[in-house]
């Protein structure tokens, strides 16, 4: 089987080409729908279904799709990517000496009529250190926040952000790799050591 990485994420082809994987990167080109009506981890593993569901029905029957999607919950709301440099400024003051919580979806999908589809959802807690504005400006500045849930990326400038994490630091990243390495093993689909 060859594993096709369902996004365009420069992050989730990082973790999976660290833990061994050999892979072709297929993003679902599609325009995505949240439903506010599920609980929040339900609603993820629903838009990594979206993904995985655009892209397999074009698979091949020796391809397995691998699909996942990421948001951030505070206090109940969900921070989406930011639309603005105003509006990443909002999130991270709202971020800001509080906790909140890092939810991925993750999709895997066969093609074919009787394909099987398996989904799951990790969720992580982060802790952000007090921000003053001059730094949440300067951060902004880097232009990182711009394409991420929540308006940060913990694996570049906003590791310095967080005071300290509860959970998978992949699920963080965006795929919660020792938990997706066990789903592949099962279909045969093997990283270096699992």
């Amino acid at each position: 089987m060859k594993l096709i990485l369902a996004s365009a994420s420069p992050r989730r082809r990082e973790i999976l080409s660290n833990a061994g994987y050999s892979f072709w990167v297929r993003p679902a080109d599609m325009e995505e729908h949240f439903d506010p009506a599920l609980p929040v981890d339900k609603a993820v593993e629903a838009l990594a279904g979206q993904k995985a569901d655009c892209v397999v029905q074009n698979a091949a029957a020796d391809e397995i799709v691998l699909a996942a999607d990421t948001i951030v919950v505070r206090d109940g709301l969900v921070l989406g990517k930011p639309k603005s440099e105003a509006d990443a400024f909002a999130m991270l003051r709202s971020l800001a000496g509080r906790s909140h919580t890092v939810y991925t979806g993750v999709c895997i999908a066969l093609p074919g009529e009787n394909g099987r589809r398996e989904t799951f959802s990790c969720a992580s807690n982060v802790r952000f250190y007090p921000l003053s504005d001059d730094t949440i400006r300067r951060y902004i500045a880097t232009g990182e926040p711009m394409d991420k849930a929540g308006a940060y990326g913990i694996q570049g400038y906003g590791c310095v952000l967080v005071e300290g994490i509860e959970g998978d630091y992949f699920n963080v990243m965006g795929l919660p790799i020792a938990q997706t390495a066990r789903y592949l093993s099962q279909y045969g689909i093997m990283g270096t050591v699992l």
